[in-house]
């Protein structure tokens, strides 16, 4: 186990970290329906109240917050912690909503997949150079079926939703590579890593059968149960990926080698992102203990844009 510093305690299913330039670090509590700022010294604080289910943080251009939300989840508690287990009885549906860190109000920016459809539970994201939002929907999970999900793309100016990639079983974690050619996605379900050679805005090259909706397969786990959550890529390159049940960081080269596994103290290691002077302290979300714990990473993550440029 490495050496882990615990930031804060007392999160209610704690997801996608980002680390402000003032030290502080944006967590979305999925279980309290806020987005709350942590401070240096462990202080918490309420920045807006989007309700249904936060889920994703990105800062964008406009130096506003982007929200994934998946509309709600219903939670179990045991003396082990707290857990997804479905879709919430009072779910209020998919979207993408915008937050004024100036007074926390609460923007729905679109509930549409562009291809017929509505959002069912949007995961994560992220923001390319032009300031487009690549994100993903994982679906939602009910108690004898399930939806498919996927991946999109929202235009820069907000008004454009495409639809990139469906189905994929349960799109969760995404990120860009360095030079923004690739998007990596992590599918939950059977821990699936893929990869989508991206040719213009919100355009990939779809590679044909065996791919189930275009993507190729970088890496999958084996050897034991595991599921992928979040991911975060480093400037090498390199794609960390968040990892359920096995209870760690996945980290994964470019050419789809295993590169480590970093273990972590909670079988719901649910994201991780970079932060510090020199982008090598990452913060990592313990959801089931409702944890935010930091550590000293071997290598500097990747300088998100509009954030830590």
């Amino acid at each position: 186990m490495v050496a882990i510093n615990e930031v804060a305690s007392g999160l209610r299913f704690p997801e996608g970290p980002l680390a402000m330039p003032d030290g502080s670090v944006m967590v979305v509590e999925i279980a309290r329906q806020t987005i709350t700022r942590i401070a240096k010294d462990g202080t918490k604080s309420y920045v807006a109240t989007p309700g249904g289910g936060p889920n994703g943080l990105a800062y964008g251009p406009d130096h506003a917050l982007y929200v994934t939300n998946n509309g709600g989840f219903v939670f179990f508690e045991d003396e082990n912690g707290i857990r997804v287990a479905g879709q919430a009885k009072d779910y209020s549906g998919g979207r993408i909503e915008r937050v004024d860190l100036a007074d926390g109000s609460v923007t729905v920016l679109t509930t549409a997949t562009g291809s017929g459809f509505d959002l069912r539970g949007p995961n994560d994201l992220v923001i390319d150079r032009s300031g487009a939002i690549w994100f993903t929907d994982l679906g939602k999970r009910r108690s004898r079926d399930l939806d498919y999900g996927g991946v999109y793309w929202l235009s820069p100016d907000r008004r454009t939703v495409r639809e990139i990639a469906h189905p994929v079983l349960t799109a969760n974690g995404i990120g860009l590579s360095p030079d923004e050619s690739t998007l990596y996605v992590a599918d939950t379900e059977g821990a699936r890593l893929w990869a989508f050679d991206i040719t213009g805005p919100g355009e990939i090259a779809r590679h044909g059968w065996p791919s189930p909706h275009g993507g190729r397969l970088l890496y999958s786990a084996g050897g034991g149960y595991h599921r992928y959550d979040s991911l975060a890529v480093e400037a090498n390159g390199n794609i960390c990926v968040a990892t359920l049940i096995k209870g760690g960081i996945t980290v994964v080269s470019p050419a789809g080698e295993l590169v480590e596994f970093v273990p972590m103290p909670d079988h719901y290691t649910t994201n991780i992102c970079f932060g510090g002077p020199d982008l090598r302290t990452a913060y990592v979300t313990l959801s089931q203990t409702g944890r935010l714990v930091e550590t000293r990473w071997p290598r500097p993550g990747l300088a998100l844009n509009f954030l830590n440029r």
